[in-house]
């Protein structure tokens, strides 16, 4: 990156320190621009000049990005500026005035203090901000959109990014995440916004606004608890929050629907914006899930759940012969996907273009409609006649008539379900994904998910996948070669590849959306012969280290 003349970056960084309200970052700032003026090192001016070469952009996640100073960082000017846009988009799209907004935080730093500026400034701009009383789910902010009729809702939370992250996630009435062209007309309306000091700010209780009570938490908790059905109980299960928001709501949930108290990881159980325990909140990450484990190593547990930090996304670990494994986030899908349909809950069953192709088969055999979309919830929230949705990367919606979005508290307690009507079969999870491979064939899904520092190896990456498609991977022939970004008639554009393999396998490589990552998503499909599910399951296994060892070489990545 050229960096940019020194005296515009510190005129930009000293207009910045006269608008910011948040002294912390005022003080960070100043520190910084006087080590730039006193002949600090490139290091340093490279630092202001990433902060101010631009600003986060919103898109259909939101905002997402590092804390600190400076319009390319999550802050109050950054939060204060996107909440008077969307006001403003709000008033245009005809919300009248005293219509309400919800608005949720997590436990991340300055979550509660973004959470407050989003209500005072929607407070001063004519709507009637509701806050959430304390540090709460994702699922319940959109929750209570409907529960409460309001015309859209704010989550503060960075979901499972890195603890100096923090994030803005918007949903309309309807309960669901925005999609283009919202995104776009909100982001516009962020960009007209003037000086800070031109954006009205009321204190919230003077225009009707005000912090909710325990009712509306309540309301959620019960409204999940009831979807367990009755039915066996005993199962022993361990539970981590991962530091995040959502132990209180899972011990309550597990409970009111019959079940144990459930053994948490003591040093995880409380929220800390730290995360002081892993290496990324993520537990899809290697390592995240290992304090759990070890517990459920020690207590002879039936099964280890967990969620993100903002409880919307569900893991599971289950024990074999081998020890613990993780359950695959389309593990999961099937067999809640299976367990529904054997419920009889009529409607679409809908998964993600880069989850597995099992939900089809399931939904097809049980006469029931099934739907593909682009990645991200914000396309199969808002599906109509939705019953069910996932994606592999432990998203889950088993609710939408309440959470028209991922939800790993409901989740997790019909996941539950699930095993203790196995347990008490005299069975376990990996032997009901196994009845699924005999009748449906073994759907073995992998992925490669390549960090960057430069978001230039992606672009380059990609390119080279666009100009040189491979022909074959893993000794498997690319019957179809698809470029997503010009669009279908079934899928909007998107920057993505598809590959259509031979034998029903596919191959899907895309740009992350929230993380500076490319990721490819692998699966292959083999038949089970007279029952045999491991030999059906090695030979996936084999094939997709094959296919995994060739897009390696192809995309040069």
């Amino acid at each position: 990156m050229t960096t940019p003349d020194v005296d515009v970056l510190v005129t930009r960084a000293r207009a910045w320190l006269a608008e910011d309200p948040d002294e912390q970052t005022r003080a960070q700032l100043a520190e910084l621009v006087a080590q730039v003026e006193d002949g600090a090192p490139a290091a340093a001016v490279a630092d202001l000049a990433d902060r101010f070469r631009g600003t986060l952009e919103f898109g259909t996640a939101g905002l997402r990005g590092a804390l600190g100073a400076g319009p390319n960082r999550m802050n109050r000017v950054v939060v204060m500026r996107a909440a008077a846009g969307l006001a403003s988009y709000l008033r245009e799209q005809g919300a009248a005035a005293g219509s309400t907004v919800v608005i949720g935080y997590d436990a991340r730093h300055k979550s509660d203090v973004f959470a407050r500026d989003t209500g005072e400034v929607m407070s001063g701009a004519g709507l009637t901000p509701l806050l959430l009383p304390r540090p709460l789910p994702t699922p319940l902010l959109a929750f209570a959109i409907r529960e409460l009729g309001a015309v859209a809702g704010v989550m503060v939370t960075a979901s499972h990014n890195p603890p100096q992250d923090n994030g803005y996630k918007v949903y309309l009435g309807d309960g669901s995440q925005i999609v283009p062209p919202a995104d776009a007309e909100i982001a516009a309306r962020i960009a007209a916004v003037g000086a800070l000091a031109s954006v009205p700010r009321v204190p919230i209780g003077e225009t009707g606004g005000r912090v909710l009570g325990e009712d509306i938490i309540d309301s959620y908790l019960d409204t999940v608890a009831g979807l367990a059905a009755d039915g066996p109980r005993d199962l022993e299960v361990v539970y981590t929050p991962l530091h995040g928001v959502g132990g209180t709501s899972v011990v309550q949930v597990l409970e009111t629907a019959g079940f144990s108290s459930p053994q948490v990881v003591e040093a995880q159980e409380q929220p800390d914006a730290d995360f002081p325990t892993v290496a990324f909140p993520n537990p899809e990450e290697p390592g995240a899930m290992d304090l759990a484990i070890a517990l459920a190593e020690r207590s002879d547990a039936d099964i280890v759940v967990a969620n993100d930090p903002d409880a919307d996304r569900c893991a599971a670990a289950v024990p074999g012969p081998d020890g613990w494994r993780m359950l695959r986030g389309d593990e999961v899908g099937a067999l809640l996907a299976s367990h529904l349909l054997q419920r009889g809950k009529r409607g679409t069953y809908a998964t993600s273009i880069v989850s597995s192709s099992l939900l089809g088969k399931l939904a097809a055999a049980a006469g029931q409609d099934y739907v593909e979309t682009l990645t991200g919830f914000k396309w199969i929230g808002r599906l109509p006649n939705l019953a069910f949705g996932y994606e592999e990367a432990l998203g889950y919606c088993v609710d939408p008539e309440h959470v028209a979005d991922k939800d790993g508290v409901s989740a997790l307690l019909l996941l539950c379900e699930v095993a203790a009507e196995a347990k008490a079969a005299g069975r376990g999870l990996p032997d009901l994904l196994d009845d699924i491979a005999v009748e449906h064939g073994l759907h073995a899904t992998d992925q490669v998910s390549v960090r960057v520092s430069d978001l230039g190896e992606i672009t380059a990456a990609m390119a080279r996948l666009r100009d040189a498609p491979p022909t074959a991977l893993g000794g498997l022939a690319v019957l179809e070669a698809e470029d997503l970004s010009v669009g279908s008639a079934a899928l909007p554009p998107t920057d993505g590849l598809r590959y259509r393999l031979a034998d029903g396998a596919r191959v899907i490589v895309r740009p992350s959306g929230t993380e500076p990552k490319l990721k490819c998503y692998l699966e292959v499909v083999v038949p089970v012969t007279d029952g045999d599910v491991d030999a059906a399951r090695a030979a996936a296994a084999e094939t997709l280290a094959a296919m995994k060892t060739d897009f390696a070489a192809t995309a040069g990545i």
